[in-house]
Order: structure tokens, then sequence, then C-alpha cells
């Protein structure tokens, strides 16, 4: 009995997860985000690990996924990889230009970025799920 590993389906089950789990969170407690922006701008430690760990998924996400023109996933997958390889690279260099842009979006439009993320995340889970048999 043979089975496969369907890179792009897992990536994007797990990360349609997490972003479900996340923006609902926001949701259930507004203000959440703002307060760990403002945590992670006070402190250089934490800039730095969440960087790396966002690089650390990025890249994963962006290796496991190979750019194939007739699988719309796994090109959406690579994509959203390389997208949070940059976010973590920006995270590390100039976190305190990055938080600004964060901590003025959050301020006007926390509920629509939590929102925004709880959809996309049921998106991308669904997508996921659809791909297992």
């Amino acid at each position: 009995m043979t089975e496969t590993i369907d890179p792009p389906a897992w990536s994007a089950l797990m990360l349609g997860l997490a972003a479900l789990a996340a923006g609902l969170g926001a949701l259930r407690k507004p203000g959440i985000w703002l307060t760990m922006i403002e945590e992670i701008e006070r402190s250089p430690a934490l800039q730095f690990l969440c960087g790396m760990m966002e690089l650390v998924v990025g890249v994963l996400v962006y290796l496991a996924n190979p750019w194939l023109a007739a699988d719309p996933l796994s090109c959406v997958m690579k994509t959203l990889g390389g997208l949070m390889i940059v976010e973590a690279l920006s995270i590390i260099a100039v976190c305190d230009l990055y938080t600004q842009l964060w901590l003025r979006s959050l301020t006007n439009f926390h509920r629509g970025w939590a929102g925004l993320t709880a959809t996309w995340g049921a998106v991308l889970t669904v997508l996921g799920m659809l791909r297992f048999h």
C-alpha cells in the first residue's frame, strides 16, 4: 500500500487552523493583538524570537510546496511561505518601523483584521481538507 503526503494540503490545513484560532481568539478578546504588538515592540528578545520563529515556519512552508502551475493551492502556499520569509526578515531588521505600521492599523481596524484572519484561516482549512480523500 503506497501512501503519499500532500504538502500543500497539510500546509494549508495547519496554517489555516492556526489563523482561524488566532482570529477567533482576537475576536473573543478585543485588543489582545494590540497588547501583543506593544509587548514585542518593547522587547528586543521577543522581536528576535518572533522573527526567527516566523522565518522557520515560512522557510518550511516555502520549501515544502513546489510551484506547480496546474496546482493553485501549491502556488498559494509557496507564495505565503515567501511572504512569511519577507515579513520575518522585516521583523528582525526593522521591527521598530514594522510594529508602528501594525500599531496604527490595529488601533483603528482591530475587529476587521481579526475577522479577515479568521476568514482566511477558514478558507485555507477547507482548501486543505478538501485535498484529503
